[in-house]
């Protein structure tokens, strides 16, 4: 490791190119076919294989991740899930959810060649998200937390094999969404009563258990924060080779530019995850372009350095807004050019 925390040789291929834009994850929704015909209709050089929690219990972010696990086993009570001793309903059908996304993937992407995206919990998230058998939070316990990450390390490796079994031409990337990695830090996860609040961890702590995960997983690996405070400079330490924000959120302009320097990509949200008017594409553009200028880099390296989405996950948003969400940020990316 280098002193800021990046593996000084990265045995992880990184895409040739990342492709302009992308999106976040979840859609509305319950076809998975469906879905992923839009997402590779609307975003041809850059679709993830999407999410789609409308679907119901195992659907969801935690429940689709803990689909994910090797040899841990959860299920859903009524506070949440929860670690148990032995699979149930709840885990089973959050695999099959899992399973049905594969089956699209071969039905509907086979010949796709290109970067093609992936999402799971990180290991920060799905540990604030997941209760210990008896007891608080499964993140307040180092050993908890160190069996959850390698599992979902292990898990995760077996599902990009899967994936990429599917679409034989595909580079797979993997998005680790840590939106819980704010409150972490700062001491602000609710106690399972809801009456008090966890201590905060200190950050090394939190670098270095989502270093060794992301050391852990093949390709190119992206962590997605959409909440305030995203800590950036983190993310990027723990060997990140793209991180992916809200751009209304990032105030922390010296972060970004560390991070365009050593050569951190960049997803870059720039409309809403739920319904809200969409401005004219070439305006985002414009802005994006002027926040750029902002940071003192030449604007001729924009469009190689940036990956337009949603600011979040459009699962809240209606089908048409979903679309357009899509369409928009396709759209922006061809007006991250010089003028």
């Amino acid at each position: 490791m280098t002193s800021d925390g990046n593996s000084t040789t990265d045995p992880r291929p990184v895409p040739t190119t990342w492709g302009p834009a992308s999106g976040v994850g979840s859609l509305p929704g319950a076809d998975p076919a469906e879905a992923l015909r839009l997402v590779l209709g609307e975003l041809p050089d850059f679709p993830h294989v999407p999410e789609l929690p409308g679907r119901g219990a195992g659907a969801d972010m935690i429940g689709r991740t803990a689909a994910l696990l090797v040899d841990l086993a959860v299920d859903l009570t009524p506070a949440g899930w929860r670690l148990v001793p032995r699979s149930g309903m709840d885990q089973r059908r959050a695999r099959e959810f899992l399973e049905r996304d594969l089956d699209a993937l071969t039905d509907v992407a086979d010949d796709y060649t290109g970067p093609l995206k992936v999402q799971a919990a990180g290991p920060w998230t799905l540990a604030a998200g997941l209760e210990r058998t008896r007891g608080d939070r499964a993140v307040v316990d180092p050993g908890a937390r160190r069996d959850l990450a390698q599992s979902l390390a292990e898990g995760l490796t077996a599902h990009v094999a899967s994936v990429a079994a599917r679409v034989p031409g595909a580079q797979v990337v993997v998005q680790l969404d840590e939106p819980s990695v704010p409150a972490v830090l700062e001491g602000g996860l609710p106690t399972v009563s809801g009456f008090g609040k966890l201590p905060a961890i200190e950050a090394s702590v939190v670098e270095q258990e989502l270093a060794a995960t992301v050391a852990a997983l093949p390709g190119s690996v992206v962590v997605h924060c959409c909440a305030p405070r995203m800590p950036l400079d983190l993310f990027r330490a723990a060997g990140a080779d793209a991180v992916s924000f809200d751009l209304g959120l990032v105030q922390d302009l010296d972060a970004v530019g560390t991070a365009v320097e050593a050569g951190t990509h960049l997803f870059v949200g720039v409309v809403a995850g739920t319904d809200a008017p969409l401005p004219a594409p070439k305006g985002t553009g414009s802005r994006v372009t002027a926040w750029w200028r902002e940071l003192g880099f030449p604007v001729e390296q924009l469009a190689a350095a940036v990956t337009l989405t949603p600011s979040c996950g459009l699962a809240g948003a209606s089908p048409g807004y979903a679309r357009s969400a899509m369409a928009h940020v396709r759209e922006a990316a061809k007006y991250l050019q010089p003028e």
